[in-house]
C-alpha cells in the first residue's frame, strides 16, 4: 500500500517542543557549528532516539523551499565584462549561482549555462530574462529546466 503525505505549517509557539529542537539540531550541524550529529544533538538538548525518529519528518519551512532551482542558457557576445553584467542582474533579483558553465568562445560567440538557486527571488524569471535581454551582448537566454 503506497503511503500517502500531507503538510502542516505550524508556529513554533504551538509545535511541539521536540519538533522545534530537531530543526535546531539539523541546522546546527548543517551550518558546520557543530562537527558531528551527536554534538548537535546535545547542543539541541535533545534526545538521540527523538532526534532520529523525526528527523526525516520535521523541517523549517525555508528547507521545504530551498530546492527550486532554473537553469539557463545564454548565447552573448564574448566581450569583457559580460558575466559581471550577467551576475549582477542575477543579484539584484537574489538569486544564488549554483553552477556556471562556460564554454571556449568560437568566431567571438561563447555558451554560458548558469543554475541558479531561486529561493530567495522576490520577481517573476520571465521580468527577470526580459532584465537580462536589455543587456546588448546578449544574443539569446533559454530556460533549459526549472524545479
Amino acid at each position: 500500500m503506497e503511503k500517502k503525505y500531507s503538510y502542516l505549517l505550524v508556529n513554533t509557539e504551538v509545535a511541539p517542543e521536540v519538533f522545534v529542537k530537531v530543526v535546531e539540531a539539523k541546522k546546527l550541524f548543517a551550518s558546520g557549528k557543530c562537527k558531528t550529529i551527536g554534538e548537535a544533538i546535545e547542543c539541541a538538548k535533545i534526545s538521540r532516539s527523538a532526534f532520529y525518529k523525526y528527523k526525516d519528518m520535521v523541517f523549517a519551512y525555508n528547507e521545504i523551499n530551498k530546492e527550486k532551482i532554473v537553469t539557463l542558457f545564454f548565447t552573448l557576445d564574448d566581450v569583457t565584462g559580460i558575466l559581471s553584467d550577467i551576475l549582477s542582474v542575477l543579484a539584484l533579483y537574489k538569486m544564488n549561482v549554483v553552477t556556471i558553465n562556460q564554454n571556449i568562445p568560437i568566431n567571438g560567440v561563447a555558451n554560458i549555462t548558469i543554475s541558479l538557486r531561486t529561493d530567495e527571488m522576490d520577481r517573476d524569471v520571465g521580468v527577470l530574462i526580459k532584465d537580462l535581454e536589455k543587456i546588448k551582448a546578449i544574443h539569446k537566454i533559454e530556460v533549459l529546466a526549472m524545479e
